[in-house]
């Protein structure tokens, strides 16, 4: 990929990212949604925004991408303002189930009462 497509994925990733949690007044896009990958095509005319919830509030996925399907004019308006584009791609909003696996397996982890190894315990002698 070219320096030029991931530099572009990079600046849509933080504008979008500063656009859901400072502009946006609905009150279901919260802190813990996030903006975990973009991917624009080579003619910037399309860009896959995937969106993780850092809560693993599973539940609400569906409702947060319809919210951010309905409000693509309001976003694209915004980063029309925060980025110097001559196109502004056409925004695909998809979960990131990965993400969400990935927080999943973490919680798992953390709820396992696995005791710490002794110091001399796996030396052996």
């Amino acid at each position: 990929m070219s320096n030029r497509i991931d530099r572009a994925n990079s600046q849509i990733q933080k504008a979008l990212q500063n656009i859901l949690h400072n502009h946006m007044n609905d009150p279901r896009i919260d802190d813990f949604v996030a903006v975990s990958e973009v991917k624009v095509t080579p003619d910037f005319r399309f860009c896959k925004v995937k969106i993780a919830l850092t809560d693993g509030g599973y539940d609400k996925a569906d409702t947060i991408i319809q919210v951010l399907k309905k409000s693509e004019g309001f976003i694209k308006n915004k980063l029309s303002q925060l980025l110097d584009m001559p196109h502004l791609p056409k925004l695909d909003f998809v979960f990131d189930k990965n993400m969400q696996n990935a927080i999943r397996v973490n919680e798992l982890l953390n709820k396992l009462n696995i005791p710490p190894a002794e110091e001399g315990e796996n030396e052996e002698d």
